[in-house]
């Protein structure tokens, strides 16, 4: 094993990079038992804060990019450390000042972001393809909501399922609501926790400027990410908005009786909610989804054996979306093996994250023919 030489600067990185909450750790190693990675793996998060403290950062090491980000060890952390805060500044140094070499896959996707506004590195102009045959209206200062899906809806040809689906509902019951040009650019959420601040500030400077000019007030993102990121972290930047996640809005618009589901999504169908850790953890939305799914003809909701506050995370947070996972380690590979021991049919998901892992899940294990993934918004287009 090799051993590494403590050195004050690494430590100083680390803080000015925004590690501060290093400093409140006592070691109680709360964080390594909590984190999902250690039931297929491990990874020792108590360690590496650690390392951080004394100057010892292996900034090599792939564990650097472990992180999921979900927010679990900081939940049960006895001290509120905000672990997610030092893994994102360890990773900051390794992209900023190049103490570490970052993941292939990875820095395709942030350059791509830094380039082209997405991680898939389409044409800005393709950003609302999407919707060209639904005659959805373009944002104007008079409009009442901007509808804004997340890079991965906008793009990909199998996600964009569920901003086609949104725009449906919204069309079905005339919301006053629209789409804004394509100068809109990735929500930078996952970037910053990839460590890419400097990309991550000019997506957010971008957007706010784009929204401001725009007069847009509020925004009903698709992608809980694009939730928190512009409901938490857009504000300190001067982008302060009403935002609202899909499932808070047309939870809403059925408690107010203006969306009505009545008819049947197949017969006793089954359907188990997985919580996205954006939506939950992050920001304590848990009941919304789950009325919207009981509202729903013909679905029978049940539960994952760990849920809400204990939910696994999909494997997709922090960057991990564009790394690759080995088999054997991917926790929706665990998320569906779950789900079938449940005896569910459909796994509702509110996230484009988890609808990628979910699916391809699915897939590789050969569930395809016995099990459904659905984005909750799928699920209502199909009652209205």
């Amino acid at each position: 094993m090799n051993t590494l030489s403590p050195y004050k600067e690494a430590t100083e990185v680390i803080l000015q990079a925004g590690g501060e909450p290093v400093k409140l750790c006592y070691q109680c190693g709360l964080c390594t038992g909590t984190c999902p990675w250690n039931t297929v793996r491990s990874f020792m998060v108590r360690r590496i804060m650690h390392e951080a403290q004394l100057g010892a950062t292996d900034f090599g090491s792939e564990d650097v990019w472990t992180c999921v980000t979900c927010r679990a060890c900081v939940q049960r952390c006895p001290r509120g450390v905000e672990i997610i805060d030092v893994m994102r500044a360890i990773r900051r140094a390794v992209a900023s000042l190049g103490l570490g070499i970052v993941p292939d896959a990875l820095r395709i996707s942030a350059k791509n972001i830094a380039g082209a506004g997405n991680p898939i590195g389409e044409a800005p102009e393709k950003r609302n393809d999407w919707a060209k045959d639904l005659k959805v209206r373009s944002f104007a200062s008079s409009t009442e909501i901007l509808y804004f899906p997340c890079c991965v809806p906008s793009y990909d040809p199998d996600v964009k399922t569920v901003a086609r689906a949104t725009a449906t509902i919204f069309n079905k019951l005339g919301i006053d609501y629209g789409l804004i040009g394509t100068q809109a650019r990735c929500c930078g959420e996952s970037i910053r926790k990839a460590g890419h601040e400097d990309t991550f500030q000019s997506l957010v400077q971008n957007n706010i400027n784009l929204f401001t000019t725009n007069g847009v007030k509020t925004i009903v993102v698709s992608s809980p990410h694009c939730y928190h990121t512009f409901k938490n972290e857009y504000p300190e930047l001067g982008g302060k908005f009403e935002v609202l996640h899909t499932t808070q809005y047309l939870a809403s618009l059925i408690e107010q009786g203006k969306l009505k589901l009545s008819r049947r999504v197949g017969i006793n169908k089954k359907v188990i909610y997985s919580d996205p850790c954006y939506l939950g953890r992050h920001n304590g939305i848990y009941n919304e989804p789950r009325k919207i799914l009981q509202s729903i003809p013909g679905l029978k909701l049940i539960e994952f054996p760990d849920a809400r506050e204990d939910a696994l995370c999909c494997g997709g947070g922090g960057g991990r979306i564009w790394m690759d996972t080995p088999k054997g380690q991917r926790f929706s590979d665990m998320r569906v093996e779950q789900a079938v021991a449940q005896g569910a049919d459909i796994i509702a998901v509110a996230c484009p994250y988890c609808f990628l892992n979910y699916r391809d899940s699915v897939l590789s294990m050969g569930k395809a023919d016995t099990m459904q993934v659905k984005d909750i918004s799928e699920l209502v287009a199909e009652a209205i």
